[in-house]
Parts: structure tokens; sequence; C-alpha cells
């Protein structure tokens, strides 16, 4: 089993085939495009917050403190890989929230925040800001000051505080866009 366990895609597949299984044995009856879409829109938004979570509350407050020599490692290696699963996560947990809530019948009533739907669509334009953040924002800072494209070092520094301020005003807005689906969830939607 250690063995299976240490190829990411084999332990991802391995994760979908037990889901399915608990789809098909336990719940089978009430399994729908609702039920599937909430899922995935679930576990997107968990790479896509998580990887956030982990650049503002331990990437970026550890750069400083890593050795000169040791930093490639992270801005080379280990970021661009974050990054790439962090701009997916946002775009797939969107795309899932808006075609649940287009199955469930409210995505236009929730994108004009029209009475009864104003929470959920807070929660979806919060959403939607910050995937607009991740991808045309944080994204092209980060290319620049990974030096995954050119750019002077001025150019790099000024690149880094921009995606650094730009992930931390998503942190910020996170925090109510949780509250907003959630809540919207508990209420009974």
């Amino acid at each position: 089993m250690g063995k299976l366990l240490e190829n990411l895609n084999i332990t991802l597949g391995i994760g979908l085939a037990l889901a399915l299984a608990l789809m098909a044995g336990v719940h089978a009856e009430i399994i729908s495009a609702e039920a599937v879409l909430r899922w995935l829109h679930v576990f997107f938004g968990v790479v896509w917050i998580g990887l956030l979570y982990y650049f503002n509350f331990v990437q970026i407050p550890t750069m400083p403190a890593i050795p000169a020599e040791l930093k490639p490692a992270v801005s080379k290696h280990i970021a661009p890989n974050a990054l790439f699963y962090f701009r997916w996560g946002a775009a797939f947990t969107v795309l899932t929230g808006a075609l649940l809530a287009w199955v469930k019948n409210y995505l236009v009533e929730a994108l004009t925040l029209q009475d009864g739907f104003e929470l959920i669509g807070i929660g979806m334009w919060l959403a939607l800001i910050m995937a607009f953040n991740v991808w045309f924002i944080i994204w092209p800072n980060q290319q620049r000051a990974l030096g995954l494209v050119e750019a002077d070092d001025a150019s790099k520094a000024k690149s880094a505080r921009t995606a650094m301020l730009a992930s931390r005003t998503n942190t910020a807005l996170s925090i109510p866009m949780l509250y907003a689906m959630a809540t919207y969830q508990t209420l009974g939607s």
C-alpha cells in the first residue's frame, strides 16, 4: 500500500474510487447532479482555499527566515507547483459553484442579489472577485516574481509585493465568503 500512496495520482484515484463506492453503496438512491456538483465544489474549494491559507499562513511568513541559498527550492520548485493547483482550484471551484447554482435554479437570482438569495449571492461575488485576483493579479505577478517570465529585479520585487497584497486580500475575503456559503447551506437552500 505504501508504494501506491507514494504516487499522488494513484492516491487521488484511490480517493475517487472510495468516494464512488460510498456513493454507490450507501447513497445510490440520492446521487444526483446536484450532489456530485456540491461534492466537487467543496473538493475544489478545499484545494483553492487550502493553498491560499498555505501561502498566507506558512510560505509568506516563513520566506524571510529561509537562507538565501535555499530560497530557490521554494521559488523554482514548490511555489510554481502550488500556484498551478491554486489557480486551477480557483477556476474549478467557481465553475462547479456556478453549475451547482444553475442546477438548483438560483444562479441569476444569486448574482443579482434578489430577495432570499443575498447571502449566497454575496458569497458568489466574493468568490468571483477572489478568482479574478488569482488569475489576473496574483498569477501574472507571481510569474514575474518567481522568474518564470523575464523581469528585472525592481519589477520582481514590485510584483512580489503586489501578489502578496492580492493574496492577503483574498485571505480577508475568504472569511466572509466561507461564512456566506456555509450559512446559506445551513439555512436549508
